[in-house]
C-alpha cells in the first residue's frame, strides 16, 4: 500500500520543482525528502521524477501518481475538516429516539435547547417503546435513546452505556364518580375488584402493573388495552375501568378522572438515557445527554405537580 506521507512529499517536490524547496516547506531535511521519493519509486517500481536544467519534473508515471495523490490528499483534508466539525459540534448528525411520554414532555425542551446551541448539527427524533428502540440502538440506527425500565427487567440494557435520569412514579387513575375517588391515597388492594385499563399486555408497563397487583394479592381484570395514555385516560373517564399511569403521562389530566398516590409507595419506573457507545465517543450525544441531565430534576418525583 502506498504511504500517504511519501505521496505528500512527492506532491511537494513536483509542485515546488526542487528537493530543497520541498524540504523547506515540509520542515524536513533534504536527505529525508530524497529518501522518501526513492522509497516511493521502489514501492511503485517506476521512476517518478527527473532532474533537468529547469529543476525537478514528473515522469509520465510520476504525473499519473501525482494526479491520484492530489485527489487522495483532498479527500484526507475533507475528512479532517468534517471530523473537526463533528468534534466541535459544528456539523455532523445526532439520531435520537424516545418513548412517547418522554417525547411529549422532556424531549421537546432538550431538542429546542440543542438546536439553539448547535444549529449546524443535523438532529432527528424517532418515537417508540423501549422494546422497539433498544434493538435499533444496538444496531446503530440511533446515537442516543430515552428509555424506561423496571428493576426486574435489566438484561435488555446489557451492552449499552446507561445514564439514569429520574424515577417516574405510577399513579392510580379513577373516574371522578368512582366510590374511591374521595380517598386521597389508595392501596392497590383497594382496586382489586375493579376492571382495569392498561397498555398492551406485552409492554413493560403492563407486565409491571400485573406484578404489582399480584404482589398485592390479586390479578387485575383487564377490560381494555391502549398504548396511548390519553386514550387510557379517556376510557377511565368513561367509567370502564381504573388504571395505573406514569407521572410523565399525566402532565395533561382528563377532567373526568382523579389521580391518586398509592400507599405505602407508588410503583416507579426508571427513566434513563442510553447509548450504544460511551457518550463521550459521540460529542453530539454527550451534548444532548448533558441537556437531558440538566432538565431531569424538574421531572423527578415530587417536582412537577399534576394538573
Amino acid at each position: 500500500m502506498l504511504n500517504l506521507s511519501r505521496l505528500q512529499v512527492l506532491s511537494e517536490v513536483i509542485a515546488r520543482g526542487s528537493f530543497s524547496a520541498a524540504a523547506q516547506a515540509l520542515d524536513y531535511t533534504q536527505s529525508a525528502v530524497s529518501q522518501a521519493v526513492a522509497r516511493l519509486e521502489a514501492e511503485t517500481g517506476a521512476q517518478l521524477v527527473v532532474r533537468d536544467r529547469r529543476g525537478v519534473r514528473p515522469t509520465a508515471a510520476g504525473a499519473t501518481l501525482l494526479r491520484h495523490t492530489q485527489l487522495i490528499l483532498a479527500h484526507v483534508r475533507a475528512a479532517e475538516d468534517e471530523l473537526a466539525a463533528v468534534l466541535g459540534l459544528r456539523g455532523g448528525r445526532l439520531r435520537v429516539a424516545s418513548f412517547p411520554s418522554a417525547g411529549a414532555t422532556l424531549m421537546p425542551q432538550a431538542v429546542a435547547a440543542f438546536r439553539r446551541l448547535h444549529p449546524n448539527v443535523e438532529l432527528s427524533l424517532a418515537e417508540g417503546e423501549p422494546e422497539e428502540i433498544i434493538p435499533r440502538l444496538h444496531g446503530g440506527e440511533f446515537d442516543l435513546a430515552l428509555l424506561f425500565g423496571f428493576g426486574a427487567e435489566t438484561s435488555r440494557l446489557e451492552g449499552l452505556a446507561v445514564t439514569p435520569l429520574f424515577s417516574d412514579p405510577l399513579y392510580a387513575v379513577l373516574p371522578v364518580d368512582h366510590v374511591l375517588s374521595r380517598k386521597h391515597a389508595l392501596t392497590l388492594a383497594d382496586l382489586s375488584s375493579a376492571e382495569w385499563v392498561q397498555t398492551r399486555d406485552a409492554s413493560p408497563c403492563a407486565r409491571h402493573v400485573v406484578r404489582c397487583c399480584q404482589a398485592a394479592g390479586f390479578t387485575p381484570r383487564v377490560s381494555f388495552e391502549s398504548d396511548d395514555y390519553e386514550t387510557v385516560q379517556g376510557l377511565v373517564a368513561a367509567g370502564v375501568g381504573v388504571a395505573l399511569i406514569p407521572r410523565l403521562a399525566l402532565t395533561r389530566v382528563h377532567p373526568g378522572i382523579v389521580v391518586r398516590a398509592l400507599e405505602p409507595a407508588s410503583p416507579v419506573r426508571a427513566v434513563m438515557a442510553a447509548t450504544a457507545e460511551p457518550p463521550a465517543a459521540v460529542p453530539a450525544a454527550q451534548a444532548m445527554l448533558e441537556l437531558l441531565r440538566a432538565r431531569a430534576p424538574e421531572y423527578a418525583e415530587g417536582r412537577i405537580g399534576l394538573r
